[in-house]
């Protein structure tokens, strides 16, 4: 299977707020020097949540476009994507509203597929020119994305489990989306307890996979993690055993 070859994308910041780490980065200057020593410590591509200057995750065009600006004036041509979540704008019509006035656009948003309002957002994100990562975080979303058109459109799909998830529960989910036979890359991570049993596992499946402060703020031997950058270094020691 890949192992110095499997895709690493590092997810710098989630909907963690600063109280929770204190490189947590927030502003779009902290987000960009974040993406910019990710990519360099060895991830192919970056997530992020824009945010307000409180740390709390926003859609808003403005706050998209400064986080989206910041990285690309920093490292032109790394491929950049952004949170779409339903924490952060909880009206299925108002949410799709406010993606749809982006004005400075990310090269793939994630589409979490069990929120409401998530086929219509996807589809929407794909007419404004944006790639779809769809979020697949069960098996009873598995089976509704791959009944539906974003199956053949998507670019990437991620399995997204939670802390309690082993590599049982990962391989079931996984065999879900895989027989859709969608034509896209799949990814699978997992969060806090789970990220780096599955990070490990993602190799041993030849998957894409993530890390970063968004799904853990410990490194593999339970130490706290410095910054992304230790992260996506033991990530990158991990994936090339």
């Amino acid at each position: 299977m890949p192992s110095a070859t499997t895709y690493l994308k590092a997810c710098i910041n989630g909907a963690r707020t600063p109280e929770q780490h204190a490189k947590l980065p927030v502003s779009p200057e902290q987000i960009a020097e974040a993406a910019v020593a990710a990519h360099r410590a060895g991830a192919k591509a970056v997530h992020m949540h824009p945010k307000t200057a409180d740390g709390v995750d926003s859609l808003q065009p403005e706050v998209v476009a400064a986080a989206i600006d910041a990285v690309r004036h920093a490292v032109p041509g790394l491929p950049l994507g952004v949170t779409t979540g339903f924490w952060a704008l909880s009206d299925p019509d108002e949410r799709l509203r406010t993606v749809q006035a982006w004005t400075t656009l990310p090269d793939f948003a994630s589409v979490n597929w069990h929120e409401p309002g998530s086929e219509q957002l996807a589809h929407a994100l794909l007419h404004m020119g944006v790639g779809v990562e769809v979020g697949i975080f069960h098996a009873d979303a598995a089976e509704s994305w791959a009944k539906s058109e974003m199956a053949e459109h998507c670019m990437r799909v991620m399995v997204e489990l939670g802390p309690d998830a082993d590599v049982a529960a990962a391989d079931d989910v996984l065999s879900e989306v895989m027989a859709a036979g969608s034509p896209a890359p799949v990814l699978l991570h997992g969060l806090n307890e789970s990220c780096w049993p599955l990070l490990e596992h993602a190799r041993a499946r030849g998957v894409q996979t993530r890390i970063g402060l968004e799904d853990t703020l410990l490194l593999p031997d339970g130490t706290p993690a410095p910054d992304n950058v230790a992260l996506v270094s033991a990530a990158v020691e991990l994936l090339s055993r």
